[in-house]
């Protein structure tokens, strides 16, 4: 069973690898003509996991699947005359953000391990 903590950081790192492969797919299409940018509000889809989370929690944490992240087109962006919106100054910010997420979200996970291995070993000190 994992500690409510970790399934939290697992959420996070995962939303936040998902908005690395959306960015890069973004990229990836900067010249294909009709192309629409794609995403979703990181802070959204983390707040409906942690709910969904505190819901299976007082269920007596039950692994029931966390909800799909509600991934679609992004708007207000400026379409080309070829109908692509793909700006890659916003998806090099965006990139940047989602690695910086990882990052702190890997960082965190790795806090919360040593803490764990911390309390395992607490005797042998």
């Amino acid at each position: 069973m994992q500690l409510p903590m970790t399934d939290a950081l697992v959420r996070y790192l995962d939303l936040s690898t998902l908005e690395l492969k959306l960015t890069a797919q973004n990229m990836a299409n900067v010249d294909t003509p009709g192309y629409r940018t794609v995403g979703f509000d990181f802070a959204a889809e983390m707040r409906r996991s942690m709910e969904a989370l505190g819901q299976q929690e007082n269920a007596g944490g039950t692994d029931a699947a966390l909800p799909q992240p509600r991934v679609g087109p992004v708007g207000g962006l400026l379409e080309r005359p070829d109908g692509n919106d793909v700006s890659m100054d916003r998806e090099g910010m965006k990139m940047a953000e989602a690695q910086l997420q990882f990052r702190t979200g890997e960082a965190l996970l790795k806090n919360q391990f040593t803490l764990t291995m911390d309390a395992i070993h607490e005797d042998e000190k």
